[in-house]
């Protein structure tokens, strides 16, 4: 049994950032298996539901919220390692290898703060961290999908919560910026699901500040 772990929404300005974690024997992983970048959202739905429902298969996913992510104390390699230490400390057991997607420039740290953080759980793991691991061992790109499906499922019901698209939440996308433009325009303040410590957030309130001035 080996553990793999990796992380979904590290750079978007709205929702969670969300870590994935799964355990399993490598003959039991569903076949098809890439980075979820590479597959389509109907895939990644079809392989996740092929993870959780296979009973020799753990599954766990890990979120952090824009509250915690705007926090002064925090940076977000900090928060990477807590997203899959959480993730993993809910499905690996003592003994296990753990192959992680490096969430930091160096791998070799943060491999050690992933260790380190599971064990805090009580957990005492082997840790082998990566760049690109999503990409070249299938238990690390099975983690990457169950992240990405969870973090799309969150930005769904943010979808909800607002009645309308916000998109997907990366500062690229047109309909994201739309949706805080419009929401502060409207509400004098950003929604609760943005990260106001990032520059797409912060660009929408001065540019809603300037157009009030204007309005003088």
């Amino acid at each position: 049994m080996v553990v793999g772990a990796d992380e979904a929404g590290k750079g978007p300005a709205l929702g969670p950032m969300v870590a994935g974690a799964v355990r399993a024997a490598p003959e039991d992983l569903p076949s098809g298996l890439a980075d979820s970048k590479e597959l389509t959202a109907t895939r990644r739905e079809e392989l996740a539901a092929e993870l959780r429902d296979n009973p020799d298969i753990a599954v766990a996913a890990a979120a952090i919220p824009p509250e915690r992510i705007d926090a002064p104390d925090t940076d977000m390699n900090g928060l990477g390692v807590a997203a899959q230490a959480e993730a993993v400390a809910a499905v690996a057991e003592a003994g296990d290898d753990v192959l992680a997607d490096a969430a930091d420039t160096d791998e070799a740290r943060f491999g050690r703060r992933l260790r380190d953080a599971v064990a805090e759980t009580g957990t005492e793991v082997d840790v082998t961290a990566e760049h690109g691991a999503d990409e070249t061992h299938a238990i690390v790109s099975a983690a990457s999908v169950v992240a990405k499906v969870e973090r799309d499922r969150r930005m769904a019901e943010i979808d909800e919560r607002y009645d309308r698209e916000v998109g997907s939440g990366y500062p690229s996308d047109p309909t994201t910026r739309a949706f805080l433009a419009g929401h502060v325009e409207e509400h004098g303040e950003l929604p609760a699901c943005a990260r106001a410590t990032w520059a797409t957030c912060e660009d929408a309130l001065a540019a809603a500040e300037q157009s009030g001035l204007s309005d003088f």
